[in-house]
């Protein structure tokens, strides 16, 4: 499916106004599902609305992806930053911003920081909106600040091990470690929303992924899985070196398309 982008300005939402890039398929259907996507960059990186592999692996399966600039708002620095990210989920929940209609299943997502905002969007908006999301998609998220996995002594292999521990610092700068801030490290993790789950063997970010998908499913919520091969070029969706071309986006695609239906068809995923 081709994938076409706009550029628009969500001047409505109740922190303030918040750009976005909207991706959306060309043959999209009636009732398409809404996604909020939140750009990595290791805490450190603005969104200046740069192409998006991971937001048009999204749209191709279907959706139509609000790509938003959390980080202009708040500095990358938490609380700021998630709730700048909380507020569009809000407004997007209530209004839709002309996007979708009604009936549109609305997820949030993420790859690396921006998986950390998501899975943190998630567990407000179980505390404070139930049942307003229907999905989660954390795509190698930045989840642990202690960086203490065995798969993270790969970092330094592909040029990401300071830039992660720079990020960190500066995210956290603005005060203690809340589990909103660091989701792997949150106590209470049932009743948020079903997760579609992704990493790699060669991602260093494997062992908090995986670790946090099985506090998931241990707390009783539906999660799909995916570990993608080693050499699929993986590491470059967050900046890290990687050798040859990437080849990963048909297979985002595909699962999360997978799990678009699932979730239509059985919300809860159990």
């Amino acid at each position: 499916m081709t994938v076409e982008w706009k550029d628009m300005m969500l001047d409505k939402v109740a922190i303030g106004p918040v750009s976005a890039r909207i991706y959306q398929g060309a043959d999209y259907g009636k009732g398409p599902p809404i996604v909020l996507y939140l750009h990595g960059g290791a805490f450190l990186d603005s969104d200046t609305h740069v192409d998006r592999p991971v937001a048009m692996s999204l749209a191709k399966a279907g959706a139509i992806v609000v790509a938003a600039d959390y980080s202009s708002l708040s500095g990358n620095l938490f609380p700021k930053a998630l709730e700048v990210a909380f507020s569009v989920f809000t407004y997007l929940a209530n209004k839709r911003a002309g996007l979708g209609d009604r009936k549109s299943l609305l997820f949030v997502a993420g790859e690396e920081a921006g998986g950390n905002v998501a899975a943190g969007v998630a567990l407000k908006a179980r505390d404070q909106m139930p049942d307003a999301l229907d999905g989660q998609v954390l795509i190698s998220p930045l989840l642990d600040p202690f960086m203490g996995t065995s798969s993270i002594r790969k970092a330094e292999a592909i040029g990401m091990r300071q830039r992660w521990t720079e990020g960190w610092s500066h995210y956290l700068s603005g005060g203690g470690c809340h589990p909103y801030a660091a989701p792997c490290l949150c106590s209470r993790i049932s009743g948020v929303a079903p997760a579609l789950i992704f990493t790699a063997e060669d991602d260093p970010l494997h062992d908090e992924t995986i670790g946090y998908g099985t506090r998931l499913k241990q707390a009783g919520v539906g999660v799909r899985q995916h570990v993608l091969p080693a050499g699929t070029g993986w590491p470059s969706i967050y900046g890290g070196k990687s050798d040859g071309a990437p080849d990963w986006q048909e297979n985002v695609s595909h699962h999360f398309g997978n799990f678009l239906r699932d979730v239509s068809v059985q919300p809860q995923l159990h």
